[in-house]
């Protein structure tokens, strides 16, 4: 397992801009939040919670699975939805918060 501080994605540092915390106000705003079930929702919230600066965190499986009450098989099917709508990045036991994508019209 990879302990390396580096991002998965260094070019998709997420930077806040306005608004009053970590969670990107676009993620209501462009309707990403309507797109996840409730159990992606919940891992998006705690790996921004535990997230570096950076939008990284190294928090294994068996932990957060544990934390969320939910069994591995539902948090890996957690992070699949979030790496499908480009909300997370994940590779070898290093979790990425992205950036938001902008929306085109």
């Amino acid at each position: 397992m990879s302990t390396s501080r580096t991002p998965v994605m260094g070019g998709r540092i997420r930077h806040i801009d306005g608004g009053f915390g970590w969670v990107d106000h676009r993620l209501v705003r462009e309707h990403h939040i309507e797109r996840c079930s409730h159990g992606a929702l919940a891992l998006y919230l705690f790996l921004v919670t535990v997230a570096d600066g950076d939008g990284v965190s190294w928090w294994s499986e068996r932990s957060l699975a544990a934390r969320l009450g939910m069994d591995i098989d539902r948090l890996r099917q957690a992070r699949a939805e979030m790496e499908g709508a480009d909300l997370i990045a994940w590779e070898s036991g290093v979790w990425q918060v992205l950036s938001l994508q902008e929306v085109t019209a």
